[in-house]
């Protein structure tokens, strides 16, 4: 863990994307949800989560809005420890509610069926094993193109004014037809594109990160459908000019997975 990482003192909630990987990690002690743990002592404690996740795509923008939703397991072959994991933490409705009505225009409507998928869910039980901060989910958009994600997450920039942590869930590198179950690290291919996007929100070229089709071969094959890709835009679009960008768990896996989180404070 990068040890420069301290408490903030911006006003601002800090913004956080991780990398989540394998819903395991949700129950193994590792060097991932270890980091995940750490990052939470450093952060300010939130009033609410927002959390965009890889694993819960619509047609037109939803948001969670019942008092308690579920944990939903939207995975297989796993052992039956993390099938009966039930991650507690209650929801907000009037969070929910302010965030469709302030974001009229951009047609998003609350959703009372889905839950915390495990890209939300396997992260936040590491950080906060208490369960006692209410958390939201929006949907990722299927209509939208990569910058219409970031022109939409530019509208959550009111929530960090209140103390609540918005938190992408995803992996910049994520390529599941390539994996190679027995690769303890990653190809050359995704290596590269993994530092190419790093480079990127290094330089702060947030025009490129959105036109992400257009980054070269090794990066297409790196993120090959987007919605692992996609809630890092909406980390991206909230860094302000004087922010810092910390990345943390920056490994690659199995070939083709990045762990790569990044944490702007």
């Amino acid at each position: 863990m990068n040890s420069s990482i301290q408490k903030p003192n911006n006003p601002l909630m800090p913004v956080l994307f991780v990398g989540h990987g394998s819903p395991m990690n949700a129950i193994e002690t590792n060097e991932f949800s270890e980091n995940w743990r750490t990052i939470a002592q450093t952060l300010p404690k939130p009033e609410s989560i927002v959390c965009i996740s890889a694993h819960w795509q619509t047609f037109g923008t939803k948001i969670t809005a019942m008092p308690l939703p579920k944990t939903i397991h939207d995975f297989g072959g796993f052992p039956k420890e993390l099938f009966d994991v039930q991650y507690t933490a209650p929801g907000n409705p009037k969070l929910a509610n302010d965030i469709c009505q302030k974001l009229g225009t951009f047609g998003i409507e609350p959703d009372m069926h889905w839950g915390l998928d495990h890209g939300c869910w396997s992260v936040v039980r590491c950080m906060y094993p208490q369960a006692d901060i209410p958390i939201v989910q929006v949907s990722l958009n299927r209509n939208l193109s990569g910058i219409e994600h970031y022109n939409l997450a530019k509208e959550f920039m009111f929530l960090r004014k209140k103390g609540i942590l918005i938190l992408g869930s995803g992996n910049i590198v994520h390529n599941l037809h390539l994996i190679e179950w027995d690769n303890e690290s990653g190809t050359a291919e995704a290596i590269s594109a993994n530092k190419k996007i790093k480079d990127l929100i290094r330089t702060n070229n947030h025009l490129a990160l959105m036109d992400y089709q257009n980054l070269g071969n090794e990066v297409i094959k790196g993120i090959n459908s987007a919605e692992h890709y996609l809630p890092l835009l909406y980390i991206l679009a909230l860094k302000q000019a004087n922010e810092k960008i910390t990345f943390f768990n920056d490994k690659l896996m199995m070939g083709w997975l990045a762990m790569t989180s990044v944490l702007i404070q």
